[in-house]
């Protein structure tokens, strides 16, 4: 797993290629690519970069897919005894991005679509791999082994009493 953490809106966002977020509103157009270059760490491989703050030669690339509003927050003051009540409501205005890659000094390190291909290969490994044990099956109760059961109870309550 490839992941970079960025620095958007004044938020610090961990990412992922092929995954979408929902950050403070950019400028861009739906469909616009967007490039991120305040990334203040890259782990790719077991391999972390971290920046001292940020990591030179950095970015990562997204997709606006949609501008959006968020859940509204709402605001109440009031002061008692003085009959004097404030009710607002705030929706912010937010960007869906979906993550396309991560590079670090002009290489590519992930995309999205390495990482699905790297999904889909792992899962057809797993399901093709010779030897494996199906999960095992509930067993049968009919109603012998029920009455077995029962009796073992009741023999261990008269023991007991």
């Amino acid at each position: 797993m490839s992941y970079a953490i960025i620095e958007t809106g004044g938020k610090q966002i961990k990412v992922e290629p092929g995954r979408f977020y929902d950050i403070e509103l950019l400028s861009a157009q739906p469909d616009e690519k967007v490039t991120i270059d305040k990334v203040l760490l890259v782990q790719h491989n077991g391999e972390v970069t971290i920046g001292q703050p940020l990591v030179t030669g950095a970015t990562v690339e997204g997709t606006v897919l949609r501008h959006l509003r968020g859940r509204k927050v709402l605001v109440y003051k009031m002061k008692p005894k003085k009959k004097t009540r404030k009710k607002r409501g705030h929706r912010q205005e937010i960007t869906r991005l979906m993550i396309d890659s991560i590079s670090l000094n002009g290489s590519v390190l992930v995309t999205e679509a390495t990482t699905a291909d790297g999904a889909e290969a792992q899962v057809s490994e797993v399901v093709s791999e010779p030897g494996t044990v199906p999960p095992p099956e509930a067993p049968e109760i009919n109603a012998e082994s029920s009455e077995a059961v029962v009796d073992t109870i009741e023999a261990s309550a008269t023991t007991e009493a």
